[in-house]
């Protein structure tokens, strides 16, 4: 379905006589509908159309991203649970029923992952000349070669904890891959001890062939080109004799635990936050357990002894056919095996700015649209370094939330506050999973004598912008890059993200007041033309669904279309519901959740709702509305989940510039929407299907087709 044509919808209506839109039936849960998401994941890494190692890359993002579903989400159910949670989510389910209808729909697919690698992956992965092999398939030579790497690389590092009566039990850490060592003690009877695999070395050991190893014999080291691996822990599995001298190992089965992860921090009595985050950070990993998985083999009365000491329920162990923590398979998407790959592209950059004339003198002239990675991300890091550098810029104001390791974006900030320049720099401390990172930048950029802040106490800072003024003739000018995604090179590279930069004054005042708001004090909750949560965004966006609804009555072409990460908020799914009540024709592309139940009659009919899963992760937020011809397209970091629209800053900026609105329209919104080869569909009863070409309709890779052509959005006026 397109922005511009489509089918007709059916007639509006201004409501429906008996319906509750608030009635469970018409929203998907939350929860059930993340599994979902991951499960497409997953169904990338079966599809035989990507290279084997994207395959890989794939099985490890869907193991990946069930960790962390554990540690924030199945540990959040479990303290509602155990709090007696008080509001139910719109679907109606209990946090009890939540947790049974996700093992239901976990287990089959924790089948599915293990059977592409045991049964296909692996096979492949040999016939390519990648042997990833178990510990009973070596050779003697190998594993002569391997003992003595492990006595001198490995045994150093390892400490074995018992755990019996005079020892107690030991703690684990959280996503630590462990062995339970089980000891026979001549004459004293059955032991037990605790193995920690240790995370600094690689998950995957290489070893030469039976006819090379001898030429590692002297050194005792393994092999660096050979391209056979071994699973650490079956290393160390089939050497813990030298941890227990004059006894016998009996067995060692390898097991894991996820603990909750969602540290709370008291915001309002913390003194000095970033000391506070890092107490909290390194808590972590003494969350209350949440999830046991453990090898398949273990015997019931080793599984019981974690059980018990853990204090988990049996529903919370998950017997794994096959290696645990199979997000460590990204090691091998590392092989300089290019034929294995997909291959790799140069992003575009505008011809603009590849010629002298500075970014400041283009952005005067015109606005500059990048959509990332299929663009460069070197002009958002040349903006900032060539700021830092311009002895007529005065100061430099951005957020940082997830910024990545080595950032140039940081470098040039430091660099900027050297050379004199005024540098205010919000870092987002409490972006989960990064405040390691986000402390680390922090620190260095106090270092530097850049003013960093820390946000907003209870909220999280997720707008992404930076705002850099500048002396000029005609006097102090404004420049502004806003986007959907974080200032992170690397990511942009992976994530698709929309990027703006203007000198528009009235939305570069916009930014200028939202700083103060961010680093001072401030009330201010309307703008010229932002849209800003937690203040009235989501009235706002409401407004202009309610305004869609209003010209659909007057010329009958209404029409919403929006693409966003994921689909949540109980208000806005009750307004789309209205807007399809009326006629109006709603296409919705939400990568991950969606809550919102399309193609019910005289409800959703007009809704339709795709989700397309490919080689970049679908990341941007764009909402349109036709608006009586009057098109507006806002683009902006903000999805439409009650945690963005109510607990973090947001923004959604306007693209007001004609050429580059008809470009979002043509050819990046309606371009994803007609996708039929990533693209799956939303069905009434919750499942998604692959959209596949009718048999007039040209394939449509829309990532593949934006890979091989750089957007009109690039041409000069």
């Amino acid at each position: 379905m397109t922005v511009k044509d489509s089918k007709k919808p059916s007639s509006g209506r201004a409501g429906v006589k008996g319906v509750n839109l608030s009635h469970r039936i018409y929203y998907f849960n939350r929860e059930l509908s993340w599994l979902q998401f991951n499960e497409r994941v997953l169904e990338e890494a079966l599809d035989e159309r990507h290279p084997l190692l994207e395959r890989v890359k794939f099985l490890s993002i869907f193991s990946s991203n069930l960790d962390e579903f554990f540690m924030i989400r199945v540990s959040g159910l479990r303290r509602q649970l155990a709090g007696g949670a008080l509001k139910a989510p719109p679907d109606g389910m209990s946090p009890g029923e939540q947790l049974k209808a996700i093992r239901a729909r976990l287990d089959p697919a924790l089948d599915r992952a293990a059977e592409c690698w045991k049964k296909d992956v692996l096979a492949k992965l040999r016939a390519a000349g990648v042997e990833v092999l178990s510990y009973d398939e070596l050779k003697s030579k190998q594993r002569k070669l391997l003992r003595k790497h492990f006595k001198r690389e490995i045994f150093p590092v390892l400490t074995p904890l018992a755990f019996d009566p005079g020892h107690p039990f030991p703690h684990i850490s959280n996503l630590s891959v462990n062995l339970a060592a089980v000891i026979d003690d001549p004459g004293r009877g059955e032991k037990f001890a605790r193995v920690k695999v240790p995370h600094m070395f690689p998950r995957f050991v290489r070893v030469p062939s039976e006819e090379k190893a001898e030429r590692y014999e002297e050194r005792g080291l393994v092999g660096t080109e050979s391209m056979n691996f071994v699973w650490l822990e079956e290393v160390i599995a089939a050497n813990l004799d030298t941890l227990f001298p004059g006894l016998r190992v009996e067995a060692a089965y390898p097991f894991r635990v996820s603990r909750d992860a969602d540290v709370e921090i008291e915001e309002d009595e913390a003194s000095d936050l970033l000391s506070a985050m890092e107490v909290v950070v390194g808590q972590r990993h003494f969350g209350s357990a949440v999830r046991l998985e453990v090898d398949a083999r273990m015997p019931p009365r080793v599984r019981d002894i974690l059980v018990d000491n853990l204090g988990l329920a049996p529903y919370q162990v998950f017997a794994v056919e096959g290696p645990l923590g199979q997000s460590d398979l990204m090691e091998l998407t590392k092989l300089d095996l290019p034929e294995l790959k997909d291959p790799p592209f140069t992003p575009s950059e505008p011809l603009v700015l590849k010629g002298e004339e500075s970014t400041f003198s283009v952005l005067k002239r015109r606005n500059i649209l990048l959509y990332h990675p299929y663009d460069s991300f070197r002009p958002v890091v040349d903006f900032v370094r060539e700021a830092a550098k311009d002895p007529d810029v005065l100061a430099i104001k951005q957020t940082l939330y997830r910024v990545g390791p080595n950032s140039p974006i940081v470098e040039a900030l430091r660099q900027a506050r050297e050379n004199g320049k005024q540098v205010s720099v919000l870092v987002e401390l409490k972006a989960r999973f990064d405040e390691e990172n986000n402390i680390v930048w922090a620190r260095s950029l106090e270092e530097a004598g850049v003013h960093v802040v820390y946000g907003l106490v209870g909220l999280k800072t997720h707008s992404k912008m930076c705002l850099v003024v500048r002396r000029e003739s005609d006097g102090v000018q404004r420049y502004v890059h806003l986007g959907t995604g974080n200032y992170n090179p690397v990511t942009a590279r992976i994530y698709t993200d929309l990027g703006y930069m203007t000198a528009d004054p009235e939305i570069a005042a916009d930014v200028s007041e939202l700083f103060n708001a961010l680093t001072g004090y401030s009330r201010e909750d309307r703008y010229r033309k932002l849209l800003v949560a937690p203040g009235k965004m989501r009235q706002q966006i409401l407004e202009r669904i309610q305004r869609e609804i209003d010209c659909h009555r007057d010329s009958g072409d209404g029409r919403l279309a929006f693409k966003m990460n994921s689909l949540v908020d109980k208000a806005c799914i009750k307004a789309l519901y209205e807007a399809s009540i009326a006629g109006v024709k709603v296409d919705l592309q939400v990568r991950g959740i969606c809550c919102l139940r399309p193609g019910v009659e005289r409800v959703s009919e007009n809704i339709t709702v795709t989700s397309i899963v490919g080689r970049f992760l679908e990341h941007s937020r764009i909402y349109y509305f036709r608006n009586g011809g009057d098109e507006e397209i806002l683009l902006g970091s903000a999805d439409l989940m009650p945690r963005n629209l109510g607990g973090r800053v947001e923004t959604l900026f306007p693209i007001d510039d004609e050429r580059l609105k008809r470009a979002l329209r043509d050819e990046v919104l309606d371009l994803h929407l007609r996708d039929n080869v990533q693209s799956r569909e939303l069905l009434s009863d919750g499942k998604y299907v692959r959209s596949s070409p009718g048999e007039e309709d040209a394939v449509l890779d829309s990532q593949g087709l934006l890979l091989g052509q750089p957007g009109s959005w690039h041409l000069d006026d």
